[in-house]
């Protein structure tokens, strides 16, 4: 039991080292890595989920989402044009080469990805999310 423990001690402290580095560099998703180290640390150790919980990193980008209410215009903005522009430059660099195949998983996958955010998440308002 305690190997389970600190497999997902380390994974968490990965997945929050990660996380943060995704909030300075828009290569790295903030909001995937964050709910993955809510999930190892909730099995791992409770002081370090509750302390996670408390966080500003945790309130800021993954609070309002974990809870259901969905994410603010500005935040479903920003994921959508940080994944359009990384996943456009991925999409020149193989249609340069004439590699037609994967640009069009790509494109489908990029399709998927405006569609959730746009129809799938709820866009909250500002105020409701200071409450």
């Amino acid at each position: 039991m305690a190997i389970k423990r600190l497999i997902f001690l380390i994974l968490g402290l990965i997945c929050l080292a990660l996380g943060t580095v995704g909030v300075f560099l828009p290569i790295l998703p903030t909001v995937p890595f964050y709910l993955a180290t809510v999930f190892c640390f909730s099995q791992s150790s409770q002081k370090l989920h509750d302390w996670f919980i408390g966080t500003e990193l945790y309130k800021k980008h993954l609070q309002s989402f974990v809870e259901k209410k969905g994410m603010l215009l500005k935040t479903k903005i920003s994921i959508i044009t940080t994944v359009t522009l990384l996943m456009g430059f991925g999409f020149f660099m193989m249609a340069r080469k004439g590699i037609w195949i994967p640009c069009i998983i790509l494109a489908v996958v990029w399709i998927c990805h405006i569609v959730y955010f746009v129809f799938g998440v709820k866009t909250i308002k500002e105020e409701n999310s200071e409450q």
